[in-house]
């Protein structure tokens, strides 16, 4: 079996997720939590898991940790099904930023979060996909995407 070497992708500021992603080098490595898995489709159950990954230290800050993502809903935005996202803890998220969000308590997804006169709309990043629309109680961001691992095999 060949050695497969994952890429890391870190998000540079103030540019849309799409063109923001940029490949680091994996020198200093440093070990965050690997909490589970994100639907980036329709939302799935949060079940917590208990497991590690091995980052580029520039890509941690102080409440970082790591999600594996199922599902196509931000393949615009360079998110794939099988990545695992760096996410740094926040409990909110400006217009149009990429989070993960908490519907009801119970269920997490990955969408690019809008704050309407109506409620919420959480949007992926796939024309093929429908947005979820939500009053704002029912949402809760746990965190913003920073950065993304992939294996080698998926970013041919």
């Amino acid at each position: 079996m060949p050695n497969v070497t994952p890429q890391y992708l870190e998000r540079r500021p103030n540019i849309p997720l799409a063109q923001a992603w940029a490949a680091i080098e994996a020198d200093d490595l440093t070990e965050i939590p690997l909490l589970g898995r994100v639907s980036a489709g329709m939302p799935i159950e949060a079940c917590p898991e208990a497991g590690s990954i091995q980052v580029p230290t520039r890509m941690v800050r102080r409440n970082t940790y790591a999600l594996r993502v199922r599902g196509d809903s931000m393949i615009d935005c360079n998110i794939f099904d099988g990545d695992v996202i760096i996410i740094e803890r926040r409990e909110s998220a400006e217009n149009g930023e990429t989070a993960v969000v908490m519907i009801n308590g119970q269920e997490v997804t990955l969408k690019k979060l809008y704050i309407e006169k109506s409620g919420v709309r959480l949007q992926p990043a796939n024309e093929r996909m429908a947005p979820i629309y939500l009053k704002n109680d029912d949402i809760q961001v746990i965190g913003l995407v920073m950065g993304v691992v992939r294996q080698a095999e998926l970013a041919a």
